[in-house]
């Protein structure tokens, strides 16, 4: 089918505005009589907040509020929480007199200038109690460590999967079980967490917030000041950067408080240091991998167990180790599955949602297994994938549910053709027999990532269309822009669907008093949901929009084409009437207006599936990485907008690169937070990045199940299967081993030289 609008090359919707500066973000915002806020940080891991006195702060001029766990709601929440029937751990508060590590609240100062607020800061006097602080999971699960929370610092068991027997183990060919950790790492969003609020005097609380969850932030200030939801408005303005960071609520409960004590606006905008501090990482992890294999390659089972670090508070301990679990049975055609998933407290930085929302972490200990398993074998590591990638017409082993059009095998053929892989393994196995300084290595890996919420909860949204009398309209959507071009993507698929041009288009996005509601963006939900519910919606405005231009044409509405804001006959286009006409005469004629809506519901989840291949070269003296060549090719079914792909499939690279080798977020003997700015965290610059960079999609074939025009998404997927790929190519380049992340020239030198020291034993 030949489409006039989607399936084309079309540029993100505010970019000019974004690139000149003239994009207003919450920060930017300002409204009469607004005062701003500024947050007092624990400087200690865990402790008891004996004694605060903010007498001198509330005495300095220019000073309206402060507040502390004495006058602040007293009530639990869980800043994930993603709807009002939804239960989760609720272990945080807005201040509570405990504080559970280095970065947690203490107090707040609203005032008429930032440096007054500082100052406001500097003069509350705070005791404190140290309390004993674990500041990693072996540390909280030792016997006899005290309870961050009560009970147990392990946050709940969970499991899927039948226990695989010892016996089934027995029988395989060859055994494999190794330990895999992998690191917190910060979002580094470009656009640091802030929130202005403002209770008015009719007590409505208005909060402006860079959120993913607009209708969950309503939620849960609910439930912190009682409110009803009509009292309280959420609104996303522009969201300067993300990857599941401001999924989470952070600092707007506290610009809430501040609001309310004050009588005025509030706006809170944390700085670099206090962002990187005090808000989300991605979990921790130490995960135990275990696969039983035959002499053919064949995988037959497959056990793992993973403690993620959830740091000081649950937030997303429950909803990433759940996700995770079902995230294994994807991939591979593997008989016997088992997973455990055991998020632990620690007194660190609270682990949130962060982009892949748990795959990274359980796939890099299982696609280290799967490049061993070639080793041991001398197996080319993509014969190895191709004996186990499930096929188009795999079945999910759990639930027996079709995985959709799942295309791995084509995605790996075709990534083997961008990198040519015969050249590559070629240049490795010389590299192996010249020895030398330095040393050349491919690996690969496969990443996958379910589409929307996996069955976990209910997962719709419900965009709504309104004509305008000249024939232009107007869309209220849920979701949010995070630099994605979500709302761009829906007005290709409506201008498609009811043939008005894209620049007679505007949208209202992401304000629960104006939008009905929707469950957040994340879950790789954009397109397969989103984008499938405007689908829907717009059908329905094309409908009404035929009906009525029948009127004026004098045929069957069926009969009736819209193009280019025209409604005509569709086996005689001369015969035609404007899109400004027909409105008109729906208000003229018909004394009404054409506005519908549509509830969509995601019955099925689907996978999205990459394959990325890294040619590497790494400095036997000095352990340092250069990333000669890749290839990633995503399976996406269908391409709505190409050129924003190749921009999310390009930035999950680069994402995925700095967690392989570079990204990690540390914590000193008093459990501060090493690094706290961008310069020394770790983001690969742009010069680091591939000198040879290829990607490409899988289209057709179908495409989609259940997806708009077939599509699926790609958001999340392309940074699960990077840093397995980078790793397995240093392992295969050195002839070593390394299982844990970052894979830093220090871990690189100290596997040498475990190397040579096993070798001289």
């Amino acid at each position: 089918m030949d489409f006039q609008v989607i399936g084309k090359r079309k540029p993100i919707q505010d970019a000019a505005l974004k690139v000149t500066g003239r994009k207003v973000y919450t920060a930017d915002m300002k409204l009469p009589g607004m005062l701003y806020g500024k947050i007092l940080f624990s400087p200690y891991a865990h402790a008891d907040i004996v004694r605060i006195d903010t007498s001198r702060a509330e005495a300095l001029p220019g000073v309206y509020a402060v507040a502390t766990y004495q006058n602040a709601p007293d009530v639990r929440y869980n800043s994930a929480k993603r709807m009002i029937d939804l239960e989760a751990p609720r272990t945080e508060k807005i201040f509570d007199n405990r504080v559970r590590f280095v970065g947690d609240r203490v107090a707040a100062v609203a005032a008429e200038s930032e440096q007054i607020a500082a100052a406001a800061l500097k003069l509350i006097d705070v005791e404190y109690r140290p309390l004993p602080a674990y500041l990693s999971i072996a540390e909280a699960l030792k016997p006899g460590a005290r309870p961050i929370h009560g009970g147990s610092n392990i946050v709940a068991r969970m499991e899927t999967g039948e226990k695989i027997p010892e016996s089934v183990f027995a029988a395989c060919d060859h055994v494999i079980e190794d330990r895999y950790t992998t690191p917190p790492i910060h979002h580094a969003a470009i656009e640091p967490h802030c929130a202005l609020a403002d209770w008015n005097p009719q007590g409505k609380l208005t909060v402006y917030t860079p959120t993913q969850n607009s209708f969950a932030f309503r939620v849960i200030l609910s439930e912190i000041f009682g409110l009803p939801f009509s009292k309280i408005r959420v609104a996303a303005p522009a969201v300067g950067g993300a990857f599941g960071g401001k999924l989470e609520m952070t600092v707007e409960p506290v610009a809430a408080l501040l609001s309310r004590m004050a009588g005025r606006p509030v706006k809170i905008v944390l700085s670099r240091r206090e962002t990187m501090m005090a808000t989300r990482v991605r979990h921790g992890s130490v995960s135990y991998v275990k696969t039983g294999f035959s002499n053919d390659g064949i995988i037959q089972a497959m056990d793992f167990r993973i403690y993620t670090n959830t740091g000081a508070y649950a937030t997303s301990a429950m909803n990433v180790a759940g996700a995770l679990m079902h995230k294994i049975f994807l991939a591979y055609q593997v008989p016997r599955m088992h997973i455990q998933a055991i998020p632990v407290y620690t007194n660190t930085l609270i682990g949130g949602a962060m982009r892949g929302y748990g795959s990274p972490q359980v796939y890099f200990g299982m696609q280290r297994q799967v490049n061993c398993i070639a080793k041991i074998l001398d197996m080319d590591p993509l014969q190895v994938q191709l004996n186990n990638m499930v096929d188009p017409d795999s079945r999910h082993p759990e639930s027996g549910q079709p995985l959709g059009n799942p295309r791995p095998k084509d995605c790996l053929r075709r990534a083997a053709q961008l990198i040519d892989y015969p050249a590559a393994r070629k240049a490795q196995a010389e590299s192996r027999r010249a020895g030398g300084r330095f040393a050349i290595g491919v690996g690969l890996a496969l990443g996958v990532h379910g589409n929307n919420c996996f069955g976990v909860h209910r997962d719709n949204t419900s965009p709504m269309i309104k004509m305008n009398e000249d024939g232009s309209c107007i869309f209220y959507t849920g979701a949010h822009e995070m630099g994605n071009d979500s709302i761009g993507m829906q007005m290709q698929i409506l201008s498609e669907t009811i043939g008005v041009p894209m620049a007679q288009i505007d949208a209202v996005a992401a304000d629960t008093d104006a939008c009905l509601w929707h469950i957040g963006d994340y879950s790789s939900r954009g397109v397969f949901v989103t984008g499938a519910a405007m689908q829907q919606a717009a059908g329905k405005m094309k409908q009404a929009l035929q009906e009525e231009a029948a009127g004026l044409l004098g045929i069957p509405p069926a009969a009736i084409a819209l193009s280019d804001g025209f409604a005509f006959e569709a086996a005689n286009p001369a015969h035609r009437v404007s899109l400004r006409d027909v409105m008109i005469h729906c208000q003229s004629a018909g004394h009404g207006e054409l506005c519908v809506h549509a509830t969509y519901e995601a019955t099925r989840s689907a996978g999205s599936y990459g394959v990325h291949i890294a040619k590497v070269r790494v400095d036997r003296e000095t352990g340092k990485v250069q990333v000669l060549q890749y290839a990633a090719v995503q399976d996406v079914g269908f391409a709505i907008n190409p050129l924003m792909l190749e921009g999310q499939l390009q930035g999950g690279i680069h994402m995925g690169l700095g967690y392989a080798l570079s990204e990690q977020m540390t914590f000193d003997e008093q459990g501060r937070p090493q690094p706290l700015l961008l310069k020394k965290y770790g983001i690969l610059r742009a010069d680091e990045m591939p000198q040879e960079l290829k990607i490409d999609f899988i289209t057709g074939k179908g495409g989609e199940p259940g997806g708009p025009y077939g599509a699926k998404a790609l958001g999340e997927c392309p940074v699960v299967p990077v840093a397995p790929a980078v790793v397995n190519a240093i392992c295969n380049a050195l002839e070593i081993e390394m299982n844990d992340l970052p894979a830093t020239p220090e871990r690189i030198l100290a596997a040498l030289r475990k190397k040579e020291e096993t070798q001289h034993a």
